[in-house]
């Protein structure tokens, strides 16, 4: 799919989307808690779809309740589960880094053999993880030298083990879930240098609101503290999702006012800190009980002025700097954003698909070790651009459009499936023209 998006300027309210870190997290939890879990707000890109497959390929039963009979939206799922029970030999991820991540080491609680696979951008990404701490689990594991597919079969053994948590900590989302299952009390996870602390912070809680409870000390060593019996039938809402949310902020502060809603200010979403970039940048920004009214930098006398070019560290929130590119192309100054040795394994290398991309609209991006520095304040360029099969660039590039010289054209622009099914029609909504072929 192409999609061309015409510079303009926008208006209006948009709810954001339902956040796929928290609803996969939700997914998980629903599967090993024995019982019935009712999903409010469930979402629907393909993440998360796959999210649900995965929990069915290892024994819950999934029904959706329509919000109505008029509304394709869902309003809920319904989980049904005894436990992980896998009812075939092969489980399908699909592009999801956290699903493979997380349902590894759930999938190994059961004492079949079990094939994890993948698609797309997945089957590039280092597993190497799983090769190294399995064996100490008591799991038998097969990789094709650390990359996908991996065959496992458990059933896992918790252990005071130490792992790494500098390459990313969805694998220790994983284990955490995993552990916290087996009722396994004097099990201990010590963790170096872990990165993305607000993510684990994100399985903490949703681990809380099952009945589940574990304790760290600084992020450094996690324990199983005992719990009452789980309640037979749990109800869990995935709140908005602030890595979708993100994009729509930035979409106003340039071309806004606009209002985005469905988003806590509370939450533990480590994408939540766009709001310190938006501020620093000068966005006029306006926070109310439910919504967040983000535009445009004025001065003193209400007249509209350029954004400022900002410092940024995003080292625990990496998914922020395709907003951020965006942000900082239309902000007058060189913007620094920190934080760029994350970039690597995700769907495309974002560092330098980031830089090639953005240079066919005319924006000078530079990589220092683990700084980028993007100048803006020159003018985006019309220009047509590839997505690289990577969804946060489709929207970064889809932003970019609305303050251009002339339209954005991406290409395979259908990559904002995996996380943001609606992104462009969400555009749409706020008065963007977008043309889809």
């Amino acid at each position: 799919m192409r999609a061309t998006v015409h510079p303009n300027t926008l208006k209006g309210e948009q709810v954001a989307p339902a956040s796929k870190s928290s609803m996969q997290r939700a997914c998980a939890a629903a599967l090993l808690h024995h019982g019935t879990t009712r999903i409010f707000n469930p979402g629907h890109s393909n993440d998360d779809l796959a999210a649900m497959d995965v929990i069915q390929k290892l024994g819950a039963i999934v029904k959706a309740e329509d919000a109505s009979n008029e509304s394709k939206n869902v309003a809920s799922i319904i989980v049904h589960s005894d436990g992980v029970k896998p009812i075939g030999t092969s489980m399908n991820c699909g592009e999801s880094g956290l699903g493979i991540r997380m349902f590894t080491p759930i999938a190994a609680l059961s004492d079949q053999s079990i094939t994890i696979e993948g698609k797309g951008s997945l089957l590039k990404r280092p597993m190497h993880f799983f090769d190294t701490i399995f064996p100490k689990l008591g799991i038998n594991i097969q990789s094709q030298e650390g990359y996908l597919p991996i065959n496992i079969k458990g059933p896992l053994k918790p252990a005071h083990i130490e792992v790494d948590g500098s390459l990313s900590s969805q694998f220790l989302t994983g284990l955490l879930m995993a552990y916290a299952a087996t009722e396994h009390k004097n099990a201990v996870i010590e963790v170096q240098e872990l990165k993305s602390k607000p993510y684990i912070d994100l399985t903490l809680s949703v681990l809380n609101a099952f009945g589940w409870h574990v304790q760290h000390q600084d992020y450094k060593r996690f324990e199983f503290l005992a719990h009452p019996p789980l309640a037979d039938h749990i109800d869990y809402t995935v709140e908005g999702d602030w890595s979708g949310a993100a994009f729509l902020l930035v979409a106003g502060a340039i071309a806004g006012p606009i209002v985005v809603k469905g988003v806590q200010l509370n939450s533990t979403q480590a994408d939540k800190a766009v709001m310190q970039a938006l501020k620093d940048a000068c966005a006029t920004i306006e926070i109310h009980e439910n919504s967040i009214l983000i535009g445009p930098a004025k001065d003193s006398t209400e007249i509209v002025g350029p954004l400022k070019a900002f410092e940024f560290d995003a080292t625990d929130c990496p998914d922020l700097f395709p907003p951020l590119v965006a942000l900082a192309a239309v902000c007058k100054g060189v913007s620094i954003i920190h934080g760029v040795n994350r970039l690597a394994h995700k769907e495309s290398d974002r560092g330098l698909t980031l830089q090639t991309e953005f240079a066919k609209l005319g924006i000078r991006i530079e990589l220092n070790q683990d700084r980028m520095m993007v100048y803006g304040g020159t003018g985006i360029k019309g220009a047509e651009v590839f997505s690289q099969h990577d969804h946060r660039i489709a929207m970064a590039c889809g932003v970019a459009a609305l303050c251009a010289d002339g339209p954005i054209t991406i290409t395979d622009a259908e990559a904002v499936n995996k996380s943001y099914t609606d992104f462009f029609k969400h555009l749409q909504h706020l008065g963007a023209k977008v043309d889809l072929d």
